[in-house]
């Protein structure tokens, strides 16, 4: 059977690493790049490098993310891959977290990750073709003291990503969400120590590596477990969903 080809490629929140990491080596394969966030001045180097088109978008506002896909389709840019890794967190004591910085960051990492999944299967399901990722972390499975707000946030995400991965994964389309590995903390430590030595090109190309490992399972069918559910908890370093 002949591998569906990606020809479109929209990334939600993009920022220095991963998101860039990703848009890199979208357009070395030769897909058309669409970089989307709420601040885009910053991005103007990354869309010369890649060739994308850039727009401006509150991802946890529903006119904005539904404008933002009407943006892609007129110039048939229609994402055919979408990634999204808009996140924000208040750091702090639970007594003390001002109640509308939580929901605020709660929309963003958690309510905006559906509005922009929900758009881009409207247009991936007719297709029967398409893959969507959500990045995670760490604080998706495990809370850490004073970060409830994140915790919230990435738990929300990775219940999305599961139940979107078992409802759509029998129509023919991936869902994933990555989190780093879950290291003991003084290797984590001596990770930290080696990454400050090397040179900042080489950090920038295992970026590159690490984003090129977390695409490569974007092919349909890829995540389908060996009990025939439909879904699996996929790796981006070598941690499990």
């Amino acid at each position: 059977m002949e591998k569906p080809k990606y020809r479109s490629a929209l990334i939600v929140g993009t920022g220095p690493g991963l998101s860039a990491s990703l848009a890199r080596l979208f357009a070395r394969n030769g897909l058309a790049v669409s970089l989307a966030a709420r601040q885009t001045d910053k991005l103007a180097a990354l869309a010369k490098e890649t060739g994308a088109a850039v727009h401006a978008c509150n991802a946890a506002d529903q006119k904005d993310v539904a404008a933002l896909f009407d943006a892609l389709d007129a110039p048939s840019r229609t994402p055919d891959v979408v990634v999204y890794n808009a996140s924000n967190r208040v750091r702090g004591a639970l007594v003390d977290l001002p109640p509308d910085d939580v929901k605020r960051a709660i929309e963003i990492s958690a309510f905006g990750a559906f509005l922009v999944s929900q758009q881009a299967a409207r247009r991936m399901l007719p297709k029967s073709h398409g893959a969507i990722f959500l990045t995670g972390a760490t604080a998706g499975v495990k809370g850490f003291a004073l970060s409830a707000t994140f915790a919230m946030g990435k738990f929300a995400l990775r219940g999305l990503a599961q139940s979107m991965a078992r409802e759509l994964q029998p129509q023919g389309h991936p869902c994933r969400a990555f989190r780093d590995r879950r290291r003991h903390p003084e290797r984590r430590a001596a990770g930290a120590g080696q990454r400050a030595r090397q040179p900042a090109r080489s950090r920038r190309h295992r970026r590159d590596l690490l984003g090129a490992r977390c695409s490569s399972t974007a092919a349909p069918g890829a995540g389908r477990s060996r009990s025939g559910r439909g879904w699996r908890s996929s790796r981006r370093t070598g941690g499990a969903v």
